[in-house]
Formats: C-alpha cells, sequence, structure tokens
C-alpha cells in the first residue's frame, strides 16, 4: 500500500466528512464527490486512488452514518491513520472494508507526504 497523505487534526465529525444532505446517496463513487466538500472543498477533485488520510484524535466522531467510511473508500482512500477514532467510525470502516490504523506517532508527517 503506498499513497499520499491527506493530513487532518482532531475531531474530524461524520458531517464533516460527507454532510447529511447526501445521506440519500449509497453508491461510493457518488457519496466520493462530495468528501470533505465543506471543510476541504479541492478533496473530491485531487484526491488520487491509493492516498492516505492521517489525522489526530477522535476521527469520525458524531453521527453513527455508515456513509462516511463508504464515501472515503469510494474516493480511492486506501486506509486512515489517526491518533484515535470514534468507535462507531472505527466498526463502520471495518464493515466497509476500508482499514484503518491507530498510531500515536503521526505528528511528523505531513499533507503531500508519500507514505507506504
Amino acid at each position: 500500500m503506498m499513497g499520499n497523505v491527506w493530513k487532518f487534526g482532531d475531531d474530524v465529525n461524520t458531517d464533516a466528512i460527507i454532510p447529511g444532505r447526501y445521506l440519500t446517496i449509497n453508491d461510493p463513487k457518488e457519496l466520493a464527490k462530495h468528501v470533505f466538500e465543506g471543510v476541504l472543498p479541492e478533496f473530491a477533485q485531487q484526491v488520487q486512488p491509493g492516498d492516505i488520510i492521517v489525522a489526530g484524535r477522535n476521527f469520525g466522531c458524531g453521527s453513527s452514518r455508515e456513509h462516511a467510511p463508504l464515501a472515503l473508500k469510494g474516493a480511492g482512500i486506501s486506509c486512515i491513520i489517526a491518533k484515535s477514532f470514534a468507535r462507531i467510525f472505527f466498526r463502520n470502516a471495518i464493515n466497509v472494508g476500508l482499514p484503518v490504523l491507530e498510531c500515536d506517532k503521526i505528528d511528523q508527517i505531513e499533507r503531500g507526504d508519500a507514505l507506504e
């Protein structure tokens, strides 16, 4: 697995990942068009298959929507590495086949870094 990093801070909630107005969409590729549109509008246009999200604590907090990890998988994200995950997001990611890894040693990783 190799990809470029998209870096996020703490407490990234599911509404920031995929806004609630798109919850009627179930196709991961369609959901992917709207990932992070309110907080990082260029994400959907610039993300590449295999890219990796690196984040702080409590990634995926908020609503228990399965659409959040599904949208990230549809966008081509290969895995998410975070200091910690909201419990339900972690479970939902596993359920949709999106690898998630908790790692506390991520502070020196920056957006655009290549990870393998």
